[in-house]
C-alpha cells in the first residue's frame, strides 16, 4: 500500500521485501534443543550442514537389512526393555475418570493399516476431543520431581484398564551439548534442561499403583544410537527405567540397530494430511500404537525456550517428528523450523531483521499445532521442580517454588505454565515479539481449535501462585531479554496480566477522522519534562548517560497511526532548562534504514522516507493548529519545519536550533537519539505547569513501513498532522 503524508504531498515508498531461498538449516544454529550437539567426544556428531530440501515423497525411508552385527550393537538397557507388543483389544468402557478430567473412554476403530495410519482420522478425533475439553488444569506445589510426578498423575491421568500399555514421553533431549562441568563451573550441559528422571519415576509408581503392567518411557532425539546411549545412562534414565521394570526406547529408527522386534522408532507414512502444514510428516510405530489403543502421555520440562518462548504441551513434540523430506526420517525435526535460517544469517552479519524472526516463529507455530492435532497426548504433565527461566539452554533461572503442572487439555497446560513463568498476557513480551502476548504456539492452538483460554478453569494446592503478577526471567533468541520480579519497577510495557484484563481504552478518536477502532475515549496521554536543578547538565553527546536522565519519567509506545501494537518499542524522556528543550529517544527494533551518503549537517528533506523519529510540539494551545516539526534520524540527520495548518502555510526556514548526538548497537537493533531544541519559539513555550500540546512519532523499516505513534491518530491512512490527537507535554516547576 503506497502511503502519503497528508501535508507535504510526498510519497512514501515501501520497497517489496527480497524473499531469500530457504537453503538447509544448520542443526547447531537452530537452536531449538532438538538438533543438540552430541556428547563430548561422541562419534556420529551431526552438526554438520543438512542437504538440501529434495523431493523425496511422503513415504517412510526403506533401512538396510539387519544384520547380526547390527543387533550387536543394541545397548543393554535396550535390550533389557524392548518395547513389548501393544494388544489391540478394545479396553472396557467402564473406567472410572479423574475429577472429570476426561470423557468416557472408547478407542473406536483402529487408525493404523498394515504400513500406514489414517491421519485424517487421528485428526478428527483429536480436534474433536480438544474442542470439547473444559476441565481444570492442576498446579501442585511440592518438595521434590518424584513426590510430584506421583501426585499429579492420580489427579490428572485419566483411569482405563490396567491391561491398558502406557507410552511416556518425556523431553530428554532438549539441550545443546553435553559439558564437562569441571569446565563449565558444575554444568553438565543436561540438568535443568530435561524431565527429571525422579519426576518420570512417579508417574510411573502412580501408573503401576494403579495395575498398569506394560509402560514405555520414549523420546526421540535425532542422533546416533551411541547418542542415545550415552544419553540414557549419563541422565540416569537407564538406571531408573531397569529399576522400576519399564521399557525405554528412542523413536529414533537409524536403519542399523532398530531392525528386529517390534522396532519403535520405525517411521509408518500418515495419510490424508496432505493439505497441513506437516504434508510430509511420519510417525513413529510405538506412538501409532499407543494413539490408536494406548494411552499417551506427554511429561515435559517446564521452562523457557529462546524460540518458542515456552516448552511445555505443544512444543515437547517435537521429540516424535519425522519427516519424509530426506532419510533417515528422524534426522529431519530441524525442517520444522526451516525458516529460521534466513534470520540468523543476518544475524551472523552483524544485523537482525525482526519480521523474518516472527515469520518463522509462526510458520513453526503453525507447524506444532498440526502434529499437537494428529499426536495428541491424553493428558500432559508438566515438571515444574523447578520450572526454568532463561533461554531453556545456556542461561538457566530456577523458579522459587517447585510445582507440575498438568491436565488432559493440552493448549489449556501450556496456557497455565506461561501464566507461571509470567508469559501470559504479557505486554513486555508483545513489544518485542510483533503483538504476541505469549507463545504463538499457544495462540495459534488457541485459534485452530477455537479456545476461550481466558476461561482456563486452575485448579490444586499451587492455584493461589497465579493469583498475583509472576516473575519473568527470558531471554529470547532474538536480541532481547526480559528479567522482572515482584517488588521491581515494572518492566517495559508492564508485568504480565492476569487471565482475564480489562480491554485496554481506545485512544481519543479526533473529529472528522475515521475511527480504526472501537472504544470509549480515554484522557490523552501525558508526557512530563523535569526542570534542570542547579548544577545539572546535560551532554549531547549520545551516551545518555547523565545523571539528570535518571529522573525524567519515560513514556513508551508501540502503536502505529491506527493505534495497533506493533513489538516496536520506543522511549522518550523530557527535561527542560532556560536553554531549551531536551528530548532523549531510545530505539527499540531500529533497522537503521539511513541514506548515510547524505551530510548530517544539512538540514535533509525527504527524511521522513526513512528511519526517524518526529516531535511535534504547539508552543501556544490555543491555537492547536500551529505547530513546529523536528524530524531526526538515529545518524544525526534532521528535517524541521514551522506548520500552520489553518493558513495551509508551511515555513521550512524555521529553525528548531537543534543540537544533536546519537549512537547505535546495529546487532542489538538499538539507536539513542539525544537533541537540545533551543528555538525562540520552543524556549518561550517552556513555563511551568504549562501544557503543551504534543504527539511523538517514528518511522520504520522498508518492507512492511511502520508509522508508530504515541497518541495514534487513528486515521484510515497514515497522516500524522491531526493536532486534535495530540497528547500533551507537561512543563513541570
Amino acid at each position: 500500500m503506497n502511503s502519503t503524508r497528508a501535508s507535504h504531498g510526498r510519497p512514501a515508498r515501501r520497497l517489496p521485501s527480497a524473499i531469500a531461498a530457504l537453503p538447509a538449516l544448520l542443526a547447531a544454529l537452530a537452536g531449538c534443543g532438538d538438533r543438540q550437539r552430541p556428547p563430548d567426544g561422541l562419534a556420529g556428531s551431526a552438526t554438520a550442514a543438512q542437504p538440501p530440501l529434495d523431493a523425496t515423497p511422503p513415504t517412510p525411508p526403506a533401512p538396510p537389512a539387519a544384520t547380526a552385527a547390527a543387533s550387536a550393537t543394541a545397548s543393554s538397557f535396550a535390550a533389557a526393555s524392548a518395547h513389548p507388543a501393544v494388544p489391540t483389544a478394545a479396553p472396557s468402557a467402564s473406567s472410572d475418570v479423574v475429577a472429570g478430567a476426561s470423557q468416557r473412554y472408547d478407542a473406536g476403530p483402529s487408525v493404523i493399516a498394515s504400513d500406514s495410519i489414517d491421519g485424517a482420522a487421528l485428526r478428527k478425533r483429536h480436534v474433536a476431543r480438544i474442542k470439547a475439553d473444559d476441565s481444570p488444569v492442576t498446579v501442585l506445589r511440592g518438595q521434590g520431581p518424584l513426590e510430584l510426578g506421583k501426585r499429579l498423575c492420580e489427579a490428572v491421568v485419566p483411569r482405563r484398564p490396567a491391561a491398558t500399555p502406557v507410552l511416556l514421553k518425556p523431553n530428554i533431549c532438549g539441550f545443546d551439548s553435553v559439558k564437562d562441568p569441571a569446565k563449565h563451573k558444575g554444568d553438565d550441559g543436561v540438568t535443568g534442561r530435561i524431565t527429571q528422571p525422579e519426576f518420570v519415576r512417579g508417574v510411573v509408581q502412580c501408573l503401576k499403583a494403579r495395575g498398569h503392567t506394560t509402560i514405555t518411557i520414549a523420546e526421540g532425539c535425532g542422533h546416533s544410537h551411541k547418542f542415545w546411549k550415552d544419553l540414557a545412562q549419563r541422565t540416569g534414565y537407564e538406571a531408573m527405567a531397569a529399576e522400576e521394570g519399564v521399557a525405554l526406547v528412542a523413536m529414533d529408527d537409524d536403519g542399523v540397530y532398530d531392525v528386529a522386534g517390534d522396532r519403535p522408532g520405525q517411521p509408518l507414512a500418515i495419510r490424508g494430511i496432505q493439505a497441513s502444514h506437516v504434508p510430509t510428516l511420519l510417525m513413529p510405530r510405538v506412538l501409532a500404537e499407543h494413539l490408536d489403543r494406548g494411552l499417551f502421555l506427554s511429561l515435559p520440562r517446564i521452562k523457557m525456550h529462546r524460540y518458542s518462548v515456552i516448552s511445555a504441551g505443544i512444543k515437547g513434540m517435537q521429540g516424535t517428528v519425522m519427516l519424509s523430506d530426506s532419510a533417515p526420517a528422524y534426522k529431519q525435526k530441524w525442517r520444522m523450523h526451516r525458516e529460521l535460517k534466513p534470520y540468523l544469517d543476518t544475524k551472523s552479519a552483524g544485523q537482525e531483521d525482526r519480521a523474518l524472526y516472527l515469520s518463522s516463529l509462526r510458520a513453526f507455530a503453525e507447524r506444532m499445532v498440526d502434529v499437537l492435532e494428529i499426536s495428541t497426548p491424553d493428558a500432559v504433565l508438566g515438571d515444574g521442580a523447578p520450572g526454568m527461566g532463561g533461554d531453556g539452554f545456556q542461561v538457566l533461572r530456577p523458579t522459587a517454588e517447585m510445582v507440575a503442572i498438568g491436565g488432559t487439555n493440552p493448549v489449556r497446560v501450556d496456557r497455565v505454565v506461561a501464566e507461571f513463568m509470567g508469559v501470559w498476557n504479557s505486554p513486555a513480551l508483545a513489544r518485542e515479539l510483533g503483538g504476541h502476548r505469549t507463545s504463538p504456539l499457544i495462540e495459534a492452538a488457541a485459534k485452530r481449535f477455537g479456545l476461550d483460554l481466558k476461561a482456563t478453569a486452575i485448579t490444586g494446592d499451587g492455584a493461589d501462585l497465579l493469583k498475583s503478577p509472576r516473575p519473568v526471567h527470558y531471554k529470547a533468541m532474538a536480541p532481547f531479554r526480559l528479567d522482572w520480579d515482584p517488588g521491581q519497577a515494572p518492566p517495559p510495557g508492564g508485568p504480565a496480566k492476569g487471565p482475564d484484563p480489562a480491554p485496554p481504552p481506545a485512544p481519543e478518536t479526533p473529529a472528522g477522522q475515521e475511527d480504526a477502532g472501537a472504544g470509549t475515549a480515554p484522557v490523552k496521554p501525558e508526557a512530563r519534562a523535569s526542570r534542570l536543578l542547579p548544577g545539572e547538565e546535560i551532554a549531547i553527546d549520545g551516551k545518555a548517560d547523565d545523571a539528570a536522565w535518571s529522573r525524567a519519567k519515560a513514556v513508551q509506545w508501540d502503536t502505529d497511526y491506527a493505534g495497533k501494537s506493533t513489538g516496536i518499542l520506543t522511549r522518550a524522556r523530557f527535561l527542560w532548562s532556560k536553554d531549551g528543550l531536551y528530548a532523549l529517544f531510545e530505539l527499540s527494533g531500529a533497522g537503521l534504514n539511513t541514506d548515510r551518503s547524505k551530510p548530517v549537517g544539512a538540514e535533509r528533506k525527504g527524511l521522513y522516507t526513512e528511519d526517524c523519529v518526529e516531535l511535534f510540539l504547539t508552543p501556544a494551545p490555543a491555537s492547536p493548529e500551529r505547530y513546529f516539526e523536528v524530524e531526526i534520524g538515529p545518524f544525526g540527520h534532521f528535517f524541521d519545519i514551522a506548520v500552520d495548518r489553518g493558513a495551509r502555510q508551511e515555513d521550512t526556514a524555521w529553525s528548531s536550533g537543534a543540537t544533536i548526538a546519537t549512537s547505535r548497537r546495529a546487532s542489538a537493533r538499538t539507536a539513542v537519539i539525544e537533541v537540545l531544541l533551543t528555538a525562540p519559539g520552543i524556549v518561550q513555550a517552556l513555563a511551568p505547569k504549562e501544557r503543551l500540546p504534543m504527539n511523538l512519532y517514528r518511522m520504520e523499516g522498508k518492507a512492511p513501513r511502520n508509522y508508530l505513534a504515541w497518541s495514534p491518530p487513528r486515521t484510515k491512512k497514515p497522516n500524522f498532522h491531526v493536532p486534535e490527537a495530540f497528547g500533551a507535554l507537561v512543563i513541570e516547576p
